[in-house]
């Protein structure tokens, strides 16, 4: 093996990291809601996640075809730059997990890249309309957008069934919240999968192996779907508990009338090719629910942390990207890319082990909010 081939095998599976790590941070955009109804078991939910978001992968290249040729300038773009751009999103995404904060991994993706090539050619060779008008503008509209519609799918779900009883009422909308999230994990595979099948497809292009303005290879296409759906199926434990416990106290009717909300926006941009960020669409249809339902409290507080989080994800993500770049670029070669490698693969180990003390699991995800992500322990544990 040459020195490019190693540094384009180590892309790859840094690439497969970073949509492993898509999968856990964004199942709780499809399954929050459900599993905090009880419409879905946590392990059940997190199961048809991630076969939906295998399948999703497979519908649509669209957002594919954004992220390889519509934000930057491929022909500046080396696998060393892919590499560090790469580096920078996991980082992001690992520590928003850990933090349970829902932030965005398609803009995590999309920021590490892009500092990763400003670092290396200047900031001339991003494409800054593209950038405005496919996913700065759709981020900033998304959340208000997703949130109409599941406020008044909210109002008009409980005004057509204000003569059925609670509990049939809250049945009914139970199965119908399988649905829905199902569709939602469908549309996210369409979505995120995406973006990595495209960040994978330029670092191709930039090694040569493919022509400018190529397609995902089918091995690229099955090996992200792959990824995502094993990652969906992990469960990112603290996000779904921030989704489904910590904004609002969600009723089955809500839970179904956003995520519909969440699937038809998610869709809609996908076959525009817009990387939208599912964590906005998500996150905006639940507080839209809660806005909807007469007597539900919706926690501002925590829903403005979690705005300042996506405000900065791209600059953060993009200083990570250009950070790894300086430091594979300054040791040279290989042997640059393989350092920060090593970092990256002892930063989520770290990361891994702190999130343990305490874990949050499918069997406390539910518990209810104290106003942190970890659950506040039993009396007989806590003594202990």
């Amino acid at each position: 093996m040459t020195g490019n081939d190693a540094v384009l095998a180590l892309m790859v599976a840094t690439a497969l990291g970073f949509d492993f790590t898509n999968g856990f941070h964004d199942t709780g955009n499809a399954m929050a809601t459900s599993i905090a109804t009880g419409a879905l078991p946590p392990r059940v939910a997190v199961g048809l996640s991630a076969v939906l978001n295998l399948a999703g992968a497979f519908l649509s290249t669209a957002v594919a075809a954004t992220i390889a040729s519509g934000l930057v300038a491929a022909h500046e773009v080396t696998l060393t730059v892919v590499c560090a751009g790469l580096t920078g999103s996991i980082l992001w995404n690992l520590a928003t997990w850990f933090l349970g904060i829902p932030s965005s991994s398609s803009h995590a993706l999309i920021g590490g890249v892009i500092g990763a090539t400003v670092a290396a050619a200047g900031p001339s060779v991003v494409k800054w309309q593209e950038l405005v008008s496919k996913v700065i503008v759709p981020a900033l509209l998304s959340p208000f957008v997703a949130g109409g519609v599941a406020a008044i799918g909210t109002v008009l779900v409980y005004r057509i069934t204000r003569r059925v009883s609670e509990g049939a009422r809250g049945h009914g909308f139970r199965l119908g919240q399988i649905g829905s999230a199902s569709m939602v994990s469908l549309a996210h595979g369409t979505n995120d999968a995406q973006k990595t099948m495209g960040v994978i497809t330029l670092a191709l292009i930039a090694d040569g192996a493919l022509p400018t303005g190529a397609n995902a290879p089918t091995w690229v296409i099955v090996s992200c779907a792959l990824a995502i759906g094993l990652g969906s199926y992990v469960g990112g434990w603290r996000v779904i508990r921030t989704l489904g416990k910590g904004l609002t106290e969600i009723a089955p009717a809500q839970g179904m009338a956003s995520e519909s909300a969440t699937a038809a926006v998610i869709l809609c941009s996908t076959d525009f090719g817009y990387p939208l960020s599912t964590t906005h669409v998500a996150t905006g249809s639940i507080v839209g629910s809660g806005i909807g339902r007469n007597g539900a409290e919706v926690r501002w507080r925590l829903a403005r942390r979690m705005a300042t989080a996506w405000l900065f994800t791209l600059p953060a993500s993009a200083l990570l990207g250009a950070v790894a770049f300086w430091i594979a670029d300054g040791i040279g070669g290989t042997a640059g890319v393989v350092v920060v490698f090593l970092v990256l693969v002892a930063a989520s180990v770290a990361f891994f082990v702190a999130s343990r003390r305490p874990a949050v699991t499918p069997e406390n995800v539910n518990a209810a909010w104290t106003g942190s992500v970890i659950p506040t322990p039993p009396a007989d544990e806590a003594v202990r």
